[in-house]
């Protein structure tokens, strides 16, 4: 049996490669013994709680701690062998690689656990989506950066050497691809800047719709015809753009035209009528009704009031019931709308007759 145990392979006796295997095996007993008694006690007792912080705590030892301890118990048992420089290296290495991604992981999933709690607390009415994805793009660029930068320094690289050949590089990719980060650049100021969110109604040029989706390069808009449109970013922030869902009221004007024939008094009681018919509409607030001008076959008045809605159904749900309104009240006092009509008067005259002179014979 010590003959057995004391045989060599590759520098390492077969007891050496037996007290490696004890090693990772009880390391790997004890984190699954605290997995299943510590950790589910912890989280027990953070399912009591309100907080929804220790929640979170207690995931993340499940998600990111524990993945850790085995590598750890991993690169312990490894190196108690007799390895070769080389191996060793690639050890050491191939160790500092999982536990730095999964620290990058660690730090990215706790930011953005931080910035959702941050959102839900100041906008609990509405979904962030947009912001907090935009906030994850930037994030994860940076804290992957930096934990790169960092992996790097530790394997022995010249950090800044790498940084200033990956300057040359990006000013080579940012000469080759201008629209796509000029497209990048503008869906941060679209959302620093927020014109817009997913299911403003909004007009851009000839073309209206409701946002759908804000992307990195694109935003899609459903137009009022069906179809989707997709505008770069670039171009919506360099457009003026309406947006009708930011309008808390909407200010309506519009004209009406009655005959000449219309006597005084009831052209003077014309605008107290359309004064008293727009107050009673719920969602109408009456400005102003004047007798405006002398048309060419009318008397004009013109007419502003403000519909309390931004809904543009609404709007002419409110519109309709004032015209209607205002017709069966015209009809009622027999008051005529005038329409382009043209009068022709004709004067007859008849000519004197000339009296032929009489000729002499």
């Amino acid at each position: 049996m010590t003959d057995i145990l004391n045989r060599v392979y590759f520098q390492n006796t077969v007891q050496d490669y037996l007290i490696a295997l004890a090693i990772i095996l009880l390391g790997s007993l004890l984190i699954a013994i605290f997995r299943r008694s510590v950790l589910l006690r912890i989280r027990k007792w953070a399912e009591r709680s309100t907080s929804h912080l220790d929640d979170y705590i207690v995931q993340s030892l499940a998600k990111f701690g524990v993945p850790v301890l085995h590598f750890f118990v991993l690169y312990i048992g490894i190196t108690s062998l007799n390895l070769t420089p080389r191996l060793a290296g690639i050890v050491t290495i191939a160790t500092t690689v999982a536990v730095t991604f999964m620290v990058i992981r660690f730090i990215t999933s706790t930011l953005m656990q931080l910035v959702r709690t941050y959102f839900r607390r100041k906008h609990p009415d509405r979904s962030s989506a947009n912001e907090i994805g935009a906030i994850s793009l930037i994030l994860n660029i940076v804290v992957w950066f930096i934990g790169i930068g960092f992996l790097f320094d530790n394997m022995g690289y010249d950090l800044t050497a790498i940084i200033a050949g990956l300057g040359i590089g990006g000013i080579a990719v940012a000469l080759a691809a201008q629209n796509i980060l000029g497209d990048l650049f503008n869906y941060f100021v679209i959302f620093l800047d927020r014109p817009f969110e997913v299911g403003d109604f909004i007009a851009l040029g000839d073309k209206s719709g409701t946002i759908e989706h804000i992307g990195v390069k694109t935003t899609r808009i459903k137009s009022l015809t069906g179809e989707q449109l997709i505008v770069s970013n670039s171009d919506l922030t360099s457009s003026r753009i309406h947006n009708y869902k930011r309008m808390e009221r909407r200010r309506i004007q519009f004209g009406i035209g009655v005959t000449y024939e219309t006597p005084a008094d009831k052209l003077e009681a014309i605008p107290s009528t359309i004064k008293e018919i727009i107050t009673n509409e719920k969602l109408a607030e009456f400005d102003r009704a004047h007798f405006a001008s002398y048309g060419d076959s009318s008397l004009d008045f013109v007419i502003v009031y403000y519909v309390l809605t931004s809904d543009f159904n609404q709007y002419m749900d409110t519109q309709q019931s004032i015209n209607m309104q205002l017709f069966r009240e015209f009809e009622k006092q027999g008051i005529e709308f005038a329409y382009p009509t043209q009068k022709l008067y004709v004067v007859n005259e008849k000519p004197e007759e000339v009296k032929e002179p009489q000729r002499m014979f």
